[in-house]
C-alpha cells in the first residue's frame, strides 16, 4: 500500500478519535477529553499533510471527511447509543458510494 494511504489512514483514524473526544468532552467542560480533542486534531491535519503530498487537496479532504463521518456515526451508535433513520443511512451508503467512485475512477486520485 503506498504510504500516502497509510498517512491518510492515521489522519482517519486520529479525526475519528478527535470527534469522540469532542462528544466526551461535554462542550469542553470536561478537561482529559478536551486535550484529547486537540492532540488528534493537530496530529490528524499532521497525518493528512503527508498524504497531501501524493494526492490533490480535493481528494484527500473527500476521503478524510466522508470516511471520518461514517466512522463517527457508527461509534455515535455503539458507544453513545446515537440511533440513525434510513434517510441518515441511505446518506452515509451515498458518502460511501462517492468515495468508492473517487477511488475506482477517478484519474485525478493518486493510485
Amino acid at each position: 500500500m503506498p504510504a500516502h494511504y497509510i498517512w491518510l489512514f492515521f489522519a482517519i483514524l486520529t479525526e475519528t478519535l478527535g470527534t469522540t473526544a469532542l462528544q466526551a468532552s461535554q462542550q469542553f467542560s470536561r478537561f482529559w477529553p478536551s486535550v484529547a480533542v486537540v492532540i488528534f486534531y493537530g496530529c490528524s491535519f499532521y497525518f493528512m499533510s503527508f498524504a497531501l503530498k501524493a494526492m490533490p487537496v480535493g481528494i484527500v479532504y473527500a476521503i478524510w471527511s466522508g470516511l471520518g463521518i461514517v466512522l463517527i456515526a457508527l461509534i455515535g451508535f455503539v458507544l453513545f447509543g446515537q440511533r440513525l433513520d434510513f434517510a441518515a443511512l441511505l446518506g452515509l451508503a451515498l458518502i460511501i458510494g462517492g468515495i468508492l467512485i473517487i477511488h475506482l475512477f477517478s484519474k485525478t486520485n493518486v493510485h
